[in-house]
């Protein structure tokens, strides 16, 4: 009964409810509105990586966290667990097994060109195995990892609130190299999906380099730095169509083929050896598919089919019977298994807020961009930083160069904050700390007629000085300090004022990763372009 009496309260509330306050919308409307902002938040904050670092928002939270953490290469590794819990309580709010899975990527090397994650424990195969549960596993952040986030904290980059504004993440990492076309990536969004191989890391960088000395450079003078795309598991490329067309419209199709050879296993019994798969093709689901089409007589002449993988690589072994030819049997492998597959490139990334299917060079260009505005950002941080130590040390070697009227002064002020006072208010004769005062250019604060004005920062550290500091040693000291101080502020303001400088240290830095994290390609390119007729391929 009693309910009965609380639902009608209810009818006769929403009845009595003035009609002002109910706004009446159309659906089609609310719904075209809702569904676009959906999209544009999966497009832009999920699933597509932004050209200047790289990185969709969950990996660039993966590595903050395990940077902000300590969890660096030369630290003991940590449970996968605690990394996914800290991710998750402070910067990405949705499932565990979505920042599990993209940790896992980032640490395996036949999935990642450079792996970003050192991994300890199973952290899946090249057969399809997944990962071992996170309490099982460790990591820690790969040593080229720290390339991509080194000089976050000299304000290279701005920062956010997180999800519940309790704490700041990077909008973007200052990455130190290329890291969206040297590890590649794919994602789906709303009605636009991105598909970008991995690269070699040497190749790009010296593509980079080759755009800082000539930015008019053409894509044909770049691709013959960059002539394909370089995939952790090796194999080969048939021809450079596929990757010219992308890197020239941001679309294309490449043509990859596993390496194989002809060996003979016993008298008179050859056996074609796969030593090298296309990327992202399943070894077992291989394997398998192989053997379902000799099942289904599709594939005659081969009479044994075995895995001999291991630590050491990949090493599948297929049998050819006595009256079969090795060469004709390779061609059929070619055309109906995934030995020969395509990828397709697709180089959509976020640039300046926005979806973009970019081309080689623009992605390039975007990159060096942004390494302008990172090294910059950072020269004035430092320059600020050098300024402020400059303008204390200042204040000290006034100081002590009126080391009498200024114990006088103190001895007879009433309270610390009359002291304070008077010593801002008073002018004090430069003498010897003029041509220090005049190399430090502090833009605001000059010596005018041999005097100097100090500020309340320069006064408080005068009150704090201890008598130690002004023994002969120490002030030598605060001199030598002043005189290296000038010289860093005259070398930021430098980097600062050239162009030219400033692109001369981006090339340095780029030259300083490729000498220490650049390895040999893996993926050989093929001068032949690829043909669907089988029998053309047999010599």
């Amino acid at each position: 009964m009693t309910e009965e009496i609380k639902d009608e309260n209810i009818v006769a509330n929403v009845v009595d409810k003035p009609a002002q306050d109910i706004t009446p919308i159309d659906i089609s409307e609310e719904m075209r509105r809702s569904y676009l902002d959906y999209a544009m938040s999966v497009i832009v904050s999920r699933a597509l990586p932004d050209v200047r670092d790289g990185l969709k928002p969950v990996h660039r939270r993966i590595i903050y966290s395990m940077y902000e953490n300590g969890y660096d290469y030369n630290r003991p590794f940590r449970k996968s667990a605690r990394i996914v819990g800290d991710v998750l309580g402070k910067y990405h709010p949705h499932g565990d097994s979505s920042v599990y899975d993209a940790m896992v990527r980032m640490a395996q090397p036949f999935s990642m060109r450079v792996p970003m994650i050192d991994g300890q424990g199973n952290f899946g195969s090249m057969d399809g195995d997944s990962a071992a549960a996170m309490r099982y596993t460790e990591a820690r952040l790969a040593k080229v990892a720290h390339a991509l986030i080194e000089d976050i904290d000299e304000d290279t980059v701005d920062f956010m609130p997180n999800y519940d504004e309790s704490l700041q993440e990077p909008t973007v990492l200052p990455a130190r190299y290329p890291n969206l076309l040297v590890n590649g990536t794919n994602g789906i969004a709303v009605g636009m999906a991105t598909n970008i191989p991995p690269h070699n890391l040497g190749e790009i960088i010296s593509a980079c380099c080759a755009y800082i000395d000539n930015p008019d450079i053409t894509i044909d003078e770049l691709i013959n730095y960059v002539p394909g795309p370089d995939f952790p598991t090796g194999g080969l490329i048939l021809g450079q169509g596929g990757a010219k067309s992308a890197y020239y419209t941001g679309r294309g199709s490449v043509m990859m083929r596993a390496k194989c050879s002809i060996e003979e296993v016993r008298k008179d019994k050859e056996a074609i050896i796969v030593h090298e798969i296309p990327y992202q093709v399943n070894k077992a689901a291989l394997v398998q598919r192989i053997a379902e089409l000799v099942k289904e007589k599709r594939l005659e002449g081969i009479s044994d089919i075995r895995d001999e993988s291991d630590r050491q690589g990949v090493r599948v072994v297929i049998e050819v019977k006595r009256d079969f030819q090795a060469d004709v049997i390779l061609n059929q492998l070619y055309k109906y298994t995934p030995l020969q597959t395509s990828f397709g490139m697709n180089m959509l990334a976020i640039n300046g807020g926005r979806p973009m299917m970019m081309n080689l060079k623009e992605i390039i260009a975007a990159f060096i961009e942004f390494r302008e505005e990172v090294i910059r950002r950072r020269t004035i941080y430092q320059l600020n930083k050098a300024r402020d130590k400059a303008h204390t040390l200042v204040g000290l070697a006034i100081a002590v160069e009126n080391i009498d009227p200024v114990i006088e002064l103190i001895r007879t002020a009433p309270s610390p904050q009359e002291a304070k006072e008077a010593l801002v208010s008073r002018a004090w004769p430069a003498g010897d700390v003029e041509p220090l005062v005049i190399l430090i250019d502090e833009p605001d604060r000059k010596v005018e007629n041999g005097h100097y004005y100090l500020s309340e920062a320069q006064a408080k550290a005068i009150l704090d000085l201890r008598l130690h500091r002004l023994t002969g040693l120490e002030r030598d000291k605060i001199h030598q300090e002043l005189v290296t101080l000038g010289e860093e502020i005259k070398e930021c303001l430098s980097i600062l004022a050239s162009r030219e400088k400033l692109y001369g240290i981006m090339r340095d830095e780029l030259f300083a990763i490729k000498d220490e994290y650049a390895t040999p390609r893996r993926t050989k390119i093929e001068d032949i372009e690829y043909d669907q007729d089988v029998e053309s391929l047999i010599q």
